[in-house]
């Protein structure tokens, strides 16, 4: 890897999938993943497209339960470009000869770049170079170019241009005997232009594709038939070549659904678009163009050697969720758009995602939240059928907002299927308020907060109050029968029924949305809080009950910290080091325990942050405001125990458990915080969790890791109408720079260096903006500039901020 390139030299098919996912090449509206166009899915490649927010429903038989999944939907393979030289076999790198291989990703221009030097059965060489785009300039438009050059002989080859509408989900192992095949009524033509074409429609949602694709040869001699098979068709090319000479072969492709706006037919516009779309090159300078355009308004320098893999980080999640985005009604897909992993499901991953994307492309943060709103109705319903008030958001959810977590999960290492108890995990609620609050702060839209993020917030802190039951023999309120991010702990020892009690994350968060919710419900205009309170039907007597829940739920604690959970520190202590001596890799501990006919609700043991999770939401100021909120005194010795304890107790089952301990550790300034932050980074360019990268990214920890850079090290916060710092470099990332937009002004400039950070506002008209550290506030205006001193008091140890103006106009 270098700045803006990544590069893999061989051949080596163990690692084609992983590589065919983090070389996808997206826009926000689809994406298609890095597979060879010469090869077909098989157990060694996996050629998937998807575009965001197409998911079908199927119905499959699960250990003898009749089960029904919605997916992601792998649509019809735009990618085939297959050759044959006179040996008459297609070329393929597992059936024949490869004298070289190089594979080439270019984070700036959005490409992607293959080599590759084939020798056939007779001996024959040819060179095959081949540049890829997803337009980032044009949405529906794709390019495929190749460029053939033959070595020591001339004669003819073959080119064919195919679309495929045979292709299923089969990109995941562990549902692959599960209903994969969403695509219906594929129809092909061609057009007398040489263009060729698929339509479809997906099984039960009945979203109709249309593909359409041209494919041009700068040999005028070339002749060209179209093929028509089942399901498929076909560009057929016959190409007179000469030794020494490259001819070029461009395949340009468009692809709608029919969620797209403005079109009447997803076919009719996918085949007059391609008909209509630019020569190669000119889409190739737009695409380039468009790319160059997203970097400067999401610039990033970090000079060392985590610089490039952050950017491969901010590289997928633009692809994922690009300026397109924000036309969409989609969410944040937990492992982008580049790969079947969680069927494509929107989780809790926004969390992650969101903060980063608020400072850098508000509208696309914006249009996430609004997708949430449109389903409220959805959460509602959820709740009202469960027996509670508010809106219950889903854990998993696909297309309409209702619960798509399945009932039973493969133990892949028991072989068993299991009841999957993790819908309980009702803090995804809590993660959608923290967003909306999060957003409204950092870019003041406060149209969004007094419309539809002052209903969310509504519906979810009644939620909350509604799910808290008083005790009286503690004085608290208390929330029962849920699941903490942790995940592994979905039950008590033996209990009959799945749930836990007072799981500190979610009390604790709770409290906080219930007093973020009576904030802004106070705080609306009088006639716009009527209304709101007439459409969801809010008394204020509701109100005051949701002052007193947030003040007095219960927060249990034992040994001197904060408790996971009520009775966490009554379960029976693992032998970590018995484990990993005998297993070595324990990030799955709980499918091990399974294996063993035990079950990991019997031990002090996480598979990622739980508690931990409240220091990464919350600064340390904040946090022990919130605990006074609750009652309880907070105090940093017993978060630091608190830290240590469960920091000895997670075994990382999950990418984002070592962004929030490196998260964490490094606001405690811990010397271990580096190790973990580098685990983060490594995470699925190295593929830790065990073969999960080659299902795909995991889009929560790589927008995690940028959030890291931009909020965690330099403690920003967007806070009471001002830009809020408290600096913790750690030795390794002490000096790196990065741009934010905030509160309309676009391209303000942070850059920590050793023990400063200097902020430097563009020229503009607006207000000046309000800088805060520690007990201070400074004004910097368009054109100015102001720097933050760290430097460490003798006595405590703790940070003493300093600053001064410069005047940069």
């Amino acid at each position: 890897m270098s700045e803006w390139i990544w590069e893999y030299k061989g051949y080596d098919p163990a690692q084609e999938r992983l590589r065919e996912t983090l070389c996808t090449l997206g826009n926000g509206y689809f994406a298609t993943r890095g597979a060879a166009p010469e090869c077909a899915a098989d157990a060694v490649h996996y050629p998937g497209t998807y575009a965001a927010g197409i998911y079908n429903r199927l119905t499959s038989d699960v250990a003898g339960h009749w089960v029904e999944n919605e997916d992601m939907v792998n649509l019809p393979n735009w990618l085939p470009l297959w050759i044959r030289t006179p040996a008459g076999t297609w070329l393929s790198p597992d059936t024949h000869t490869l004298l070289d291989h190089e594979q080439t990703l270019d984070l700036h221009s959005g490409t992607l770049e293959r080599t590759v030097r084939y020798q056939d059965e007779e001996g024959r060489c040819l060179t095959v170079r081949q540049l890829r785009l997803v337009s980032m300039a044009e949405p529906h438009l794709a390019l495929l170019r190749i460029e053939l050059m033959p070595e020591g002989w001339s004669g003819q080859v073959e080119v064919e241009s195919a679309l495929d509408g045979t292709v299923a989900n089969t990109g995941v192992d562990r549902y692959r005997s599960l209903a994969s095949r969403h695509l219906t009524d594929v129809q092909t033509g061609s057009s007398e232009e040489g263009t060729v074409w698929l339509g479809c429609r997906t099984s039960t949602s009945g979203i109709r594709v249309g593909l359409a694709a041209r494919t041009v040869v700068d040999v005028p001699s070339a002749e060209a038939t179209t093929v028509e098979e089942r399901a498929r068709v076909a560009r057929v090319l016959r190409i007179p070549v000469t030794d020494g000479h490259t001819i070029t072969v461009d395949k340009t492709i468009a692809l709608h659904t029919s969620h797209d706006p403005a079109i009447s037919d997803p076919l009719c516009a996918a085949v007059d678009r391609v008909g209509r779309a630019r020569d190669a090159d000119a889409l190739l300078d737009a695409h380039r163009t468009a790319w160059q355009q997203l970097w400067r308004n999401a610039e990033l320098d970090v000079p060392n050697s985590a610089g490039p893999v952050l950017r491969l980080h901010l590289f997928h999640v633009l692809q994922t969720l690009s300026p397109h985005t924000a036309d969409l009604d989609v969410g944040v897909p937990a492992r982008g758009l580049h790969g079947e992993a969680y069927r494509g499901h929107v989780f809790w991953d926004e969390l992650f995602v969101l903060p980063y994307l608020n400072l850098h492309f508000p509208e696309v943060s914006r249009a996430l939240l609004a997708h949430r709103h449109r389903r409220l109705e959805r959460a509602c319903f959820a709740a009202a059928d469960a027996g509670h008030t508010g809106a219950m958001y889903p854990w998993q959810s696909g297309s309409d907002g209702r619960e798509e977590t399945q009932r039973l999960h493969l133990n892949p290492r028991s072989g068993r299927w299991l009841p999957d108890h993790s819908r309980l995990q009702h803090h995804v609620g809590l993660a959608i308020a923290y967003n909306v609050w999060q957003y409204c702060e950092a870019t003041g839209d406060m149209e969004f907060l007094h419309d539809k993020g002052a209903e969310m917030l509504a519906q979810i802190a009644r939620f909350w109050a509604g799910m808290a039951t008083y005790d009286e023999t503690l004085g608290r309120y208390r929330i029962r029968g849920v699941v903490g991010p942790d995940e592994y702990h979905d039950a008590y020892p033996d209990a009959e029924r799945p749930g836990l009690d007072d799981n500190a994350y979610t009390n604790v968060t709770a409290a906080w949305v219930l007093a973020r919710a009576l904030d802004v419900l106070r705080g609306l205009p009088e006639y716009v809080r009527g209304d709101l309170f007439d459409r969801v039907g809010l008394e204020p007597s509701e109100l005051n009950m949701w002052d007193d829940v947030s003040r007095t739920l219960h927060v249990p604690f034992h040994a001197g910290v904060i408790s996971q959970f009520a009775g966490y520190g009554d379960l029976a202590e693992l032998d970590w080091q018995g484990y990993r001596d005998q297993y070595g890799d324990i990030r799955r501990l709980d499918r091990i325990l399974e294996a063993e006919g035990d079950t990991v609700n019997r031990y002090q043991a996480s598979k990622q942050a739980d508690v931990l999770m409240l220091g990464y939401l919350f600064s340390p100021s904040e946090l022990q405001g919130l605990f006074r909120h609750l009652g309880y005194e907070l105090d940093d010795d017993t978060w630091h125990r608190t830290v240590d304890y469960y920091l000895d107790r997670t075994s990382h089952g999950s990418t984002l458990s070592s962004l929030v301990h490196g998260w964490v550790l490094a606001r405690a300034q811990r010397a271990q915080a580096w190790d973990f932050v580098q685990e983060a980074l490594a995470s699925d360019i190295a593929d830790l969790q065990g073969g999960t990268t080659g299902e795909g990214i995991h889009l929560g920890a790589m927008g995690g890791t940028l959030d890291l850079i931009q909020r965690g090290l330099t403690g920003l916060e967007t806070r009471g109408g001002a830009l809020r710092f408290d600096p913790v470099p750690l030795p390794e990332m002490s000096e790196y720079g990065f741009s934010i937009r905030y509160q309309g002004h676009w391209g303000v400039q942070l850059r920590l260096k050793s023990d400063q950070l200097r902020i430097t506002v563009p020229d503009s008209d607006r207000d000046p903006i309000t800088v805060a550290f520690a007990d201070r506030t400074v004004p910097v205006a368009p054109g100015e500039s102001c720097t933050l001193t760290l430097t460490e008091s003798g006595v405590t140890g703790e940070p003493r901020h300093q600053v001064t103006r410069d005047d940069f106009r």
